[in-house]
């Protein structure tokens, strides 16, 4: 049975892939749960998995929407009472064609939900963190550390990577510590055709819960999870 505690990690993006895996480790770690995203029947599905309203709220939200935003933190607060953690982590990939050939539409939903929901995220609930002196994480990735060409999405994460350490100069003194979470290739259901090497959503969720278990002096700022390269024929 899992160990139960008061504190609340807030999840966007968190009815599938990596945000869902992550829940469901932390509610084994006793985490009271506010989960967020568009879709609220697998949310509601899984509030259901992982222990019924005492220990996970739905909450339907577009991060591309402030209204939304400020309407989710409101409710999460209003459920559990307090907001301990934020797992910023809705995202979508995409941008085929580069930069003189993808569909200039698809970067605006890129850039509206990696950078502007991400960014809306971390500003619907500062003051929530500020006042538990909680802990904010991030979903960057492996393509935001190096250059993809033609890449928007690539360019976004390099975005989310610029706001992590902005945000953690900003809060420096507060008692928010602030993670960039950077996986590389993740069998998730926004890649159709993953490599059979990928990582795990699993895998990402056990490195979110690393940093979230260090004590209050312990300030993670970044953990990159690539999956092993695949053994050459021999």
């Amino acid at each position: 049975m899992a160990a139960t505690h008061d504190k609340v990690l807030l999840i966007t993006g968190a009815s599938s892939g990596i945000g869902a895996a992550t829940a469901r480790l932390a509610a084994d770690a006793g985490y009271r749960l506010a989960l967020a995203a568009r879709s609220e029947a697998r949310l509601k599905a899984l509030v259901e998995q992982l222990g019924g309203p005492d220990r996970a709220v739905a909450i339907r939200c577009d991060v591309r929407e402030i209204e939304e935003q400020q309407a989710m933190a409101a409710q999460a607060l209003a459920h559990f009472g307090r907001i301990d953690a934020v797992f910023a982590n809705a995202g979508m990939p995409g941008g085929e064609g580069g930069f003189s050939g993808a569909d200039p539409l698809i970067w605006r939903d890129l850039v509206l939900t990696n950078v502007f929901g991400a960014a809306l995220t971390a500003r619907c609930c500062l003051a929530a963190l500020k006042d538990s002196r909680g802990h904010l994480l991030f979903t960057g990735s492996a393509a935001g550390r190096f250059v993809i060409p033609g890449s928007m999405y690539s360019a976004t994460k390099w975005a989310v990577s610029g706001m992590g350490h902005g945000l953690r100069e900003e809060l420096r003194g507060s008692g928010v510590r602030v993670t960039l979470i950077e996986p590389g290739m993740v069998d998730t259901p926004l890649f159709d055709q993953p490599p059979a090497y990928a990582l795990e959503p699993d895998d990402i969720a056990r490195a979110v819960l690393y940093a979230l278990a260090q004590p209050p002096h312990v300030d993670v700022n970044e953990l990159l999870i690539r999956p092993t390269p695949p053994i050459a024929d021999s």
